[in-house]
């Protein structure tokens, strides 16, 4: 379709309502910038909630798509591919771990992780059939399918939408005591976000990551790490995990797997976990197909230098340098890890939607959430120019409304 073409279309005239996007339409994207159809350039900084971590059209994920294309690009699991083995090999590795389940979605991922703990639960721990729990944290978010919004705490997300799936204890971020209290002798799993990305960026108190793992350890439960937002970069390490000395039973990862090409998600974990589940059990018809197996290698690939990784974690340093400045100028608060910031604006001054609308007017693209908080995400390619133009269109957007 044209440029021209898509300029005269309506916009949303034929979707469901279930998304409420800022007033851009958006063509093309190089690096951490993207091209609306009036040709008018935007500074992307929400990376499609980190799907996008190394950029629109990274060249090495780009031409790894392109050789696949031409191979053959869905095989099922039926039937063997050539692209699915190394890439499983190459994710465990780079995790420290045996073995992957391959999806294509993060909320697969969760449902897929929750399966896996119920069944060890059941065929290791030995759990009475139909009585395993889930302690998980207040604030979560860890998808939309109704599993997982029936132990969201977001009452947008579950009007309506009962009954929902019994087996999980709810607990508040941060606090490992009531977690630790929450946990009976049906317990298999704490599923945890190291950091609550849609809750705002919400990062716990140091030692609170460590203190699951020595919980979980000790009474004979798995954790299980949603690094679907907070992994492969983005804070400033391969996984959030590593920047706590923590090691999960289960890793679960999304969104930047799929190189912003194809959606690739996977759990990952050792033999004595995964293991449980036999053939027949769970599958998906495109989880491990050949075209995501092989950009999904590439991803990996670029993980492996750790050059991601450093940018994340040195431009991290220069971003919240620069946003703290902007703490008492219509800035409340601020937390970040590596290129992750959560930002609450006053309240009083405006809404994170106006913000983010006022930003998308100076050519900046963010998202708002819970309120008055806006998040920046952007590629982990941007660089400290980028991110400095960010926060100048911040700051012009806060006086404005100051005046």
């Amino acid at each position: 379709m044209t440029a021209e073409r898509i300029k005269a279309a309506p916009v949303d005239e034929h979707l469901a309502h279930t998304y409420h996007p800022l007033e851009v339409t958006l063509v093309s994207g190089d690096g951490a910038w993207v091209t609306d159809v009036r040709g008018r350039r935007y500074l992307d900084c929400l990376a499609a909630y980190s799907a996008v971590n190394f950029g629109h059209g990274h060249p090495s994920l780009l031409e790894a798509a392109r050789q696949q294309l031409n191979r053959i690009t869905l095989t099922s699991r039926a039937f063997h591919n050539d692209q699915l083995e190394p890439f499983a090999a190459a994710l465990a590795q780079l995790a420290g771990k045996d073995m992957i389940i391959p999806m294509n979605t993060g909320a697969e991922a969760v449902e897929t992780g929750i399966k896996v703990a119920r069944a060890w639960g059941y065929r290791v721990k030995g759990v009475a059939a139909g009585r395993a729990n889930i302690i998980v944290a207040d604030g979560n978010f860890h998808g939309r399918t109704i599993s997982i919004i029936s132990f969201s705490s977001d009452e947008q997300a579950r009007a309506d939408f009962g009954p929902f799936t019994p087996g999980f204890r709810s607990v508040p971020y941060g606090n490992a005591d009531a977690l630790e209290a929450a946990i009976d002798a049906n317990t298999v799993a704490v599923l945890i976000e190291p950091i609550q990305g849609e809750a705002g960026v919400v990062l716990p108190a140091p030692g609170y990551l460590a203190a699951i793992r020595k919980i979980t350890f000790e009474r004979n439960i798995l954790m299980i790490a949603d690094e679907i937002q907070s992994g492969l970069g983005r804070t400033g390490a391969t996984f959030e995990c590593d920047n706590s000395g923590v090691v999960p039973d289960l890793y679960l990862l999304g969104k930047a797997l799929g190189g912003g090409i194809v959606p690739v998600s996977a759990v990952v974990g050792n033999r004595d976990v995964i293991g449980v589940l036999q053939p027949g059990e769970h599958g998906s018809t495109f989880g491990g197909n050949p075209l995501a197996a092989a950009v999904g290698h590439a991803v990996v690939d670029l993980l492996a230098t750790g050059e991601f990784q450093e940018r994340a974690r040195s431009l991290g340093v220069h971003l919240r340098y620069s946003l703290d400045r902007l703490v008492g100028q219509g800035v409340v608060a601020i937390r970040s890890a590596g290129l992750w910031a959560g930002i609450d604006i006053d309240p009083h001054l405006a809404t994170g939607r106006r913000v983010c609308e006022l930003l998308m007017e100076r050519g900046v693209l963010a998202k708002d959430t819970h309120g008055s908080t806006i998040r920046l995400a952007p590629p982990l390619v941007v660089t400290a120019n980028d991110l400095d133009f960010a926060v100048e269109q911040l700051a012009a957007v806060l006086a404005q409304l100051r005046a």
